[in-house]
């Protein structure tokens, strides 16, 4: 084979997670353990698929983190994910890891999700990286992604510090092309060191001149480090950006403007941005989000601009970069027909959907939490009052009722789910159970961590790979955790539903309530033949409306059933006091 064939064989278009994923596997990482979160998920699914590499689902990200550095203290490179508000989770292991350093290299992914695509806020990531005083990487597009994840393992034991590769949606769902090479596994013995892992106060005081040591090494090495580059072009427009935006600026200008490419955003090297500034006429930082980098030339004593021409808020784009800037933007296109607005909706046969209509039917107040069910909000159910974090569900019920009492322990309940209870519901539960809060919570157990795509969860009997593993039982675990009262109901059943959530909301006392059915997408679950509506006895009420499935609609005064859609839930034949929804007959 040629040596230009064999090039063309090394190429491949590849989505920016799964390249990092091909980072890891070429820089010989051992062991991953993540939690699923969009924009990042991807990451540890993809790695998933080396049998090289040890790969699980852990509880929560707090779990992931710990379970990977001591895989990392072992000896063996190691590395977790999570998006955004996960890192907040992780954020107590890493401020002090930090401290302790590593043993074999470190990563921790993180994704940001700038535009709030699927989360509940738009925070930078950066500010974690400064804060806990480690090195964060950020590339570009998916060639960068691998080349930075396997350079954050070289920085990583070079510096003896965690290193934070942070991924943006746009580079994490975007693909270019990148070259694939070899893997290699560097190993390094255990020794024990209690003065540099042991962070008790004494240790902990050492240890920080280190962190503060290191800080100035990596400014250092950031000055002339090849994941910062100058491009010089045009002098009389001068920009510093980064990740995502440093490609909407190439393809704006072009050579027609210097840019300096910051790979690495924490720490921000200082005489490489003041030579630069000295080579244009007018400096501007484009960065999505917070002004990190804008601030940190504006300390260093040179003028600049930035968020006073660009947002703080949401995803850039071309144009709208070019628009700030001065340059002109080409007239769009618009559609000759407008498009109907498509709300977001649980799929037909949710098995959700029958709890949420139970609880507007009983006029509850709902505390949710994360996840898919959080559609339940959503008109026509609008069932759910408020959502906060990943677990705060039951610690907010618990909260509420304790402030106001009799006024509210009748009606108001916390929602949640299977895969978001294992995460961080657990502690809120035992705190019921401890102060005893007459509280019922409602974990929605459809069987799999369902919003980011399927992932399986300590609750399903089944690890990342599909293979049978430890399973853990709600009822038990809820009756241990001091809960009397523990129900399990079937969602699809609203007469069980109604029944049971009467009885436990007049219990005076904690209680649990598991709506259990698997999500309705999964490849094992089998549906039941569409139904069909018997125009001579539907009279048009619309009573079938009010569940908000996207199979039902009024089609000329009548209620008419999307076969295509349909799974047989026959939720909503139960509303119909005609009959008029029925299940196809056999044959």
């Amino acid at each position: 084979m040629s040596k230009e064939q064999t090039n063309v064989c090394t190429r491949e278009l590849m989505l920016g997670n799964k390249a990092v994923a091909r980072g890891l596997y070429e820089a010989g990482v051992c062991f991953i353990s993540s939690y699923p979160g969009t924009p990042s998920t991807e990451i540890t699914e993809e790695a998933a698929k080396y049998d090289e590499i040890y790969c699980e689902w852990a509880p929560n990200e707090k779990v992931a983190m710990e379970s990977a550095f001591g895989a990392c203290l072992a000896g063996k490179r190691a590395f977790c994910a999570q998006k955004h508000v996960g890192l907040n989770v992780a954020a107590d292991p890493l401020y002090t890891m930090s401290y302790t350093g590593v043993n074999a290299g470190f990563v921790i992914g993180v994704a940001d999700d700038a535009g709030m695509h699927s989360s509940q806020n738009e925070q930078d990531s950066r500010h974690h990286a400064i804060a806990a005083k480690v090195p964060m990487l950020e590339p570009s597009d998916a060639a960068e992604a691998l080349s930075f994840t396997k350079l954050a393992y070289e920085i990583s034991e070079k510096f003896d510090t965690p290193v934070l590769i942070k991924m943006c949606t746009r580079v994490a769902h975007s693909q270019s092309v990148i070259t694939r090479g070899e893997r290699t596994v560097p190993t390094r013995s255990y020794e024990k060191n209690i003065a540099k892992y042991v962070m008790m106060p004494g240790n902990a005081k050492r240890r920080h001149p280190v962190v503060e040591q290191r800080t100035l090494d990596l400014i250092a090495y950031a000055e002339d480090c090849p994941l910062n580059r100058v491009e010089m072009g045009g002098t009389q427009l001068g920009i510093i950006t980064a990740s995502t935006s440093y490609q909407y600026v190439k393809e704006v200008f072009g050579d027609s403007v210097s840019v300096l490419k910051l790979g690495m955003t924490n720490p921000l090297p200082e005489k490489l941005i003041r030579d630069f500034a000295a080579k244009v006429d007018r400096l501007v930082v484009v960065e999505e989000l917070d002004p990190i980098i804008e601030n940190h030339v504006k300390a260093l004593g040179i003028p600049v601009s930035g968020k006073d021409l660009l947002p703080m808020i949401d995803e850039f784009s071309q144009s709208l970069i070019a628009k700030a800037l001065g340059k002109e933007v080409p007239e769009g296109r618009s559609l000759d027909v407008n498009i109907p607005p498509r709300p977001p909706a649980m799929c037909s046969g949710c098995p959700h959907r029958g709890m949420f209509y139970t609880l507007k039917k009983n006029k509850c107040t709902v505390l949710g939490d994360i996840g898919c069910y959080t559609l339940g909000a959503v008109a026509p159910l609008g069932a759910i009052e408020m959502t906060l974090c990943m677990g705060a569900s039951i610690g907010a019920v618990h909260g509420f009722n304790k402030i106001l009492g009799k006024e509210s322990e009748g009606r108001t309940v916390a929602v949640i789910g299977d895969s978001t209870f294992m995460h961080s519901g657990m502690t809120g539960l035992a705190n019921v159970a401890y102060n005893q809060s007459n509280s019922t919570i409602i974990i929605l157990d459809n069987s799999i961590t369902g919003m980011t795509g399927h992932q399986q969860n300590p609750t399903t009997g089944y690890n990342i790979k599909g293979d049978p593993a430890g399973k853990i039982d709600l009822e038990a675990l809820c009756r241990a955790m001091g809960f009397d009262h523990v129900r399990v109901v079937d969602p699809y059943d609203l007469a069980q539903c109604d029944q049971v959530l009467k009885e436990e909301l007049a219990y005076e006392g904690p209680s649990v309530i598991i709506s259990r059915r698997p999500c309705v997408l999964l490849k094992y679950v089998k549906h039941n033949p569409p139904l069909s509506v018997d125009p001579d006895k539907c009279v048009g009420c619309k009573s079938c409306m009010r569940i908000g499935c996207p199979s039902i609609s009024i089609k000329e005064g009548k209620a008419c059933i999307d076969q295509t859609l349909c799974v047989g839930c026959e939720v909503c034949s139960q509303l119909c006091k005609f009959g008029a929804l029925q299940a196809k007959k056999e044959g």
